[in-house]
Parts: structure tokens; sequence; C-alpha cells
């Protein structure tokens, strides 16, 4: 059974990372042009290279709570990131016709997002040696 403190830390760490997600995306979109969904991608590279950063953390903080570490990554960071708003916007580009669009779109989120896993994972293991 999962406890109520884990399940507060989820909904707090959400509120933080799902208002995140609304302010990156609406800044993103606002300010730059674009023809992909640049503000999906943004959060979704930010939030990759995050999870990558503290999971590397906590391989060396072993004795840090499992609240806190549920709070950061499913609480923030799983607010922040969105897989299903990926998915409508690629679906979209893809039913309007815009094939090359949609395949940059799904190439950059998936390739992307685990390259910026990648990225911070190493940058922290390298910092802390």
């Amino acid at each position: 059974m999962t406890s109520s403190l884990t399940i507060l830390a989820v909904a707090s760490g959400g509120a933080i990372g799902a208002t995140l997600r609304l302010l990156i995306n609406t800044a993103v979109n606002k300010n730059f042009i674009h023809a992909l969904p640049l503000g999906t991608l943004v959060v979704n590279l930010i939030g990759s290279l995050l999870i990558g950063m503290l999971f590397a953390y906590f391989h060396f903080n072993t004795t840090l709570s499992p609240h806190l570490k549920t709070f950061m990554v499913t609480g923030i960071l799983g607010a922040l990131t969105t897989y299903s708003t990926f998915a409508i916007e690629s679906f979209f580009l893809l039913e309007a016709g815009h094939y090359g669009q949609a395949f940059a779109n799904m190439a950059l989120s998936l390739f992307g997002t685990i390259l910026f896993a990648g990225i911070g994972y190493t940058m922290v293991l390298h910092l802390t040696k």
C-alpha cells in the first residue's frame, strides 16, 4: 500500500512540475517561431537532463529519503515532462500531412531525451569524481 507521505510527495511535486511545464511551454511557444511543438520538446529535454542528473546524484547519496526522491522524480519531473502531449502533437502533424515535421519531432524527442538523460547522468558522475 502506498503511504500518505508518498502520495503527498507526488502531489506536491506534481503541482510544481505542472506549473513549470505551463510556464516553460508558454514562454517557448510565445518567444520562438517554430514549425515543431517546441514547448513540449523543451520541457521533455529539460526533464530528461534533470532526471539523468538526479539519478547520478542518487547513486552517490544513498541515504536520501525515498519520499524526497519520489517528490523530485515522480512528482516534479513526472509532471514537468509529457509523453501524451508529445504523442498527440506528433499525431496532429501526421494528420495534417506534415510528415517531415512529424518525424523530426519524433526523432528529436526520442533521441534527444535519451541523449539529454545520458548527458545529465554523465555530467554529475564526472563532477563528483
